[in-house]
């Protein structure tokens, strides 16, 4: 009994310290709760933890409160947007484009056998159509090479060649967009197989204050944005608008 009311004593000194105003140039809260903390112990061994010391809970409660607040930011930083970290675009590049759809500023090379004066490449124009020699303007835009070639070639034997035989490929793909924090945000070439890491570094690489976890990417065409892991499998596809986030802690 005591030992228990000297202990007890010497926590309602350091409390005094604590409380009392701070005639010197630095608080002694510091120096005060450090001195407490192996009293702490001993009381949670000897009384009831209700009775723990004020000052060390006080400080226990901030750290919980700054871990929460921490978690908060981190979740509002995306937007309560779920986390993709599997799907089409972590797939292999020859994957991932099999059944691309054409845009605007995409370019195709469009190949009529045994026909040279109506073969060459052709861009897709802000109309979303192609230009093509006889047959005129051909809906492009949403659509995929076999698609369109398989129209024109239905265009051309409607009164133009006989037996059209068309085949096309795409040989510039449309650039995609970056934005936030890297370096260089602005538009870009795609390149095929083109990742997120390999897009952050054409853009110059990430500033200090970037999230290099995850990252936003818009589809063409798409009105909202996903948010993505970052892997060294993450695709980037022609058009993408890109947004590097910044990180709150």
């Amino acid at each position: 009994m005591a030992t228990l009311r000297a202990i007890r004593q010497r926590v309602a000194h350091v409390d005094k310290a604590v409380r009392a105003p701070a005639a010197r140039q630095r608080p002694p809260a510091p120096i005060a709760i450090a001195t407490a903390m192996p009293l702490c112990h001993a009381l949670d061994r000897t009384m009831p933890r209700a009775s723990a010391i004020e000052g060390v809970s006080q400080m226990r409660f901030g750290a919980m409160i700054l871990m929460c607040g921490l978690a908060l930011l981190s979740a509002c930083a995306s937007g309560d947007k779920e986390l993709v970290s599997s799907g089409s675009r972590y797939a292999a590049p020859d994957v991932a484009l099999e059944d691309y759809r054409l845009g605007i500023d995409d370019r195709v090379r469009m190949t009529v056998f045994n026909q040279p004066e109506v073969s060459g490449e052709f861009a897709v124009g802000a109309d979303g159509a192609l230009a093509l020699p006889l047959i005129g303007r051909v809906p492009a835009s949403g659509k995929t090479v076999s698609e369109i070639a398989a129209e024109a070639q239905r265009l051309f034997g409607d009164g133009y060649l006989r037996d059209p035989r068309v085949g096309m490929e795409v040989i510039t793909f449309r650039p995609f967009f970056i934005l936030g924090e890297v370096t260089q945000p602005g538009p870009y070439p795609y390149t095929v197989g083109l990742t997120a890491l390999n897009a952050i570094a054409v853009a110059h690489g990430f500033t200090p204050r970037s999230d290099r976890g995850v990252i936003g990417i818009r589809r063409s065409g798409e009105a909202e944005e996903k948010i993505y892991k970052v892997t060294p499998e993450l695709r980037i596809y022609p058009g993408d608008t890109v947004r590097v986030q910044e990180r709150f802690f």
